[in-house]
């Protein structure tokens, strides 16, 4: 019981909490394209989650950051009144996406139409942007309080509830995409619901907003907010240029290795969302060599445990995408483009943070210029890249010089304001990393030697 005890920590509860995302997003994903009733629905639903995630990116990037930075460390009442600014400017920040969203609705129904699944997009987009809402401030503060025990519940209740509706059409079969709208509703409203019942979400702070808290979060969140609708289009930008040079069939071929990535994002998710608070902290003690210390630690452990797996990845891609995608996908490109993206993983984590510690020191102007110049080489590169080479491998190239422009232009500007170096990230994610798993091994020893 006691090893259970220090084997749950905070560090392994933010791992667990950030992996159901994407596991069980990428397992309803697989579901769907396999029982949906035709593959337009398909379609459909995945045009509808990138439609969502590109206002909920506007939403979390505006807020999330900021809620944190202001928050962590914080006084009682200071952090009442910066839970109750956030939600003022969540609640804001809905209604104009709504108002926005109904006038093209009203558009699309005068003008366009003609197709029955746009028109329940566009008729159910505010009401789930809306009852999201609570959720989406429950999970900002929880990490701001880094009760990672209580967001693991959080996202096991949201996006395991979604899981179990979709088992749940399935087994009825009614699985087509209105139902699935239906469902991605219900559980958003169902996961608020508890939120807001629980406390987690802290919707009475509202009363205790301030207008000199709004501004300062809508001022820090007007930085953010562009670094994050950049990095979602940077993540976009491969399939919107793929669609464009290429016929459809081959948009899956290239959109299975970049969710696969997804599992490098992980662990990746995990450390941001531990150290975040610990930094912003030492920020607000004026710690800057603290601060450093947190950057070099997580970016340089996170690295050095990346190249095994990576390693391991590239040579079992074509069985990993087999598995997880079916023998339609195992011999195909995916497998090869897999390997390309193998070849810079081990850059994600140093960039991430990178441009997360600009952030935190009050520099989101500059992470937003990251962010831009990594969009800019991105497209630059992908139509040169399909220019030489005449097919997706160009694109997957495109790739390597984009991390590696985002990580020279970060260190560039971390360098003006924090003291470290890139060999300083390495050796100590070494030492760190080496010393976690002795302490790991010795508590399974001593374990081992109790029970005998």
């Amino acid at each position: 019981m006691s090893f259970l005890k220090k084997l749950i920590n905070k560090h392994t509860l933010s791992l667990a909490s950030n992996a159901i995302m994407p596991v069980l997003g990428m397992a309803i994903l697989s579901l769907m394209g396999r029982f949906i009733e035709t593959p337009a629905q398909f379609g459909d639903y995945i045009f509808f989650l990138i439609i969502f995630t590109l206002a909920d990116t506007f939403r979390t990037g505006f807020l999330q950051t900021s809620l944190i930075k202001f928050y962590a460390g914080a006084d009682k009442e200071r952090a009442a009144n910066i839970a109750g600014s956030a939600w003022y400017l969540g609640i804001i920040i809905a209604l104009v996406f709504g108002v926005g969203n109904l006038l093209v609705y009203f558009f699309y129904l005068f003008f366009v139409g003609g197709n029955l699944d746009m028109f329940i997009i566009l008729k159910w987009f505010s009401v789930i942007y809306i009852v999201a809402l609570p959720t989406a401030i429950a999970t900002w503060i929880l990490q701001a309080e880094e009760r990672f025990d209580k967001l693991f519940l959080l996202q096991l209740i949201n996006q395991g509830g979604f899981f179990i509706f979709i088992l749940l059409l399935i087994f009825l079969h009614r699985t087509n995409f209105q139902n699935a709208i239906y469902c991605y509703c219900l559980n958003n409203l169902i996961s608020s619901i508890v939120t807001i019942s629980v406390g987690w979400a802290k919707f009475k702070t509202i009363g205790s907003k301030s207008w000199a808290s709004v501004k300062q979060l809508a001022h820090f969140g007007k930085f953010s907010v562009g670094t994050s609708i950049s990095s979602y289009l940077l993540r976009s930008s491969d399939t919107f240029i793929i669609k464009m040079m290429f016929p459809s069939a081959l948009l899956p071929v290239y959109y299975i290795p970049q969710r696969l990535m997804e599992i490098f994002e992980i662990p990746l998710r995990a450390f941001i969302a531990t150290a975040l608070p610990v930094m912003s902290a030492a920020v607000n003690r004026d710690d800057k060599k603290y601060v450093s210390y947190i950057m070099k630690k997580y970016a340089g452990m996170l690295t050095m445990a990346l190249i095994p797996v990576a390693v391991a990845s590239f040579l079992l891609a074509d069985i990993i995408i087999g598995i997880l995608f079916g023998g339609d996908y195992k011999h195909s490109d995916a497998g090869n483009i897999f390997r390309i993206f193998m070849c810079f993983v081990m850059l994600l984590p140093i960039d991430r943070f990178f441009g997360i510690t600009l952030d935190i020191i009050g520099k989101p102007q500059l992470n937003m210029i990251k962010v831009f110049i990594m969009l800019s080489v991105n497209v630059a590169a992908d139509f040169a890249g399909i220019f030489i080479f005449h097919s997706l491998y160009g694109v997957a190239i495109a790739s390597i010089f984009t991390f590696f422009s985002g990580a020279i232009f970060g260190y560039w500007a971390l360098k003006k304001h924090l003291n470290f170096s890139v060999k300083d990230i390495f050796y100590l994610g070494y030492l760190e990393l080496i010393e976690l798993i002795g302490m790991l091994f010795q508590k399974i020893r001593k374990k081992e030697v109790e029970q005998n």
